[in-house]
């Protein structure tokens, strides 16, 4: 499915989820978002891994709603409880079977996202691992000298702003120098197509999850 229509599903099924409390019918989607990670071939550590960091704050959920709320209502603790692995799951189908830089040129080409934020978008995500490692070196500079500058520091942060700042400045320089300019037309090198295909899964798929909801208590 094209990118851009898989995370319009996944917002419809969040929104949909968020102001329903259908049980079976969180479980079915569960059950669909898994086996879809396991047909594309997401890694068993790499979703073990996702089932049980959502557990910590699923488990706080249930003791709270079943054990110390007014009411007691277990059914409804259940309800929110499959509403988190509903929310985690299905992003991780986009997340995990969808490049960031598959799904901005689609935003991009397929639903007509401004040039400038779809690049902007795509140089915050590809400077993280830079951050990090500039982070790193500030620490140990830091050290070097004595000086123990700790996660909380505001020195640290300061510093990595300072040098975040001179790479805004290269990185305009080099979509300049690339023949990049603000409100104009652009050619894609690769193109995301948009397909009657992808519309009839789309929309096939809304109808089943209205369907879905409607016949599952």
């Amino acid at each position: 499915m094209n990118p851009s229509l898989k995370l319009f599903l996944v917002l419809i099924i969040a929104l949909e989820v968020t102001f329903t409390n259908h049980l079976f019918s969180n479980v079915v989607i569960i059950i669909l978002a898994l086996a879809y990670l396991i047909y594309r071939r997401v890694s068993w550590r790499r979703l073990t891994w996702m089932i049980a960091v959502t557990l910590i704050p699923a488990v706080a959920i249930f003791v709270t709603i079943a054990f110390f709320s007014p009411s007691r209502n277990v059914y409804f603790a259940w309800v929110l409880v499959s509403r988190l692995y509903v929310y985690v799951l299905t992003g991780s189908a986009v997340s995990c079977t969808t490049s960031a830089l598959q799904l901005v040129q689609s935003l991009e080409q397929n639903c007509h996202l401004p040039s400038k934020f779809a690049y902007g978008v795509l140089a915050a995500l590809n400077l993280f691992p830079r951050i990090y490692q500039e982070v790193r070196l500030i620490r140990i500079a830091g050290q070097m000298r004595g000086i123990t500058l700790h996660w909380w520091s505001p020195r640290l942060y300061f510093k990595a702003i300072l040098a975040a700042s001179q790479w805004a400045d290269q990185m305009a320089q080099a979509m300049e120098s690339h023949g990049f300019v603000e409100g104009q037309a652009r050619t894609s090198a690769h193109r995301i197509p948009l397909t009657r295909r992808d519309w009839t899964t789309f929309i096939g798929l809304v109808v089943a999850l209205q369907c879905l909801i409607i016949a599952l208590p």
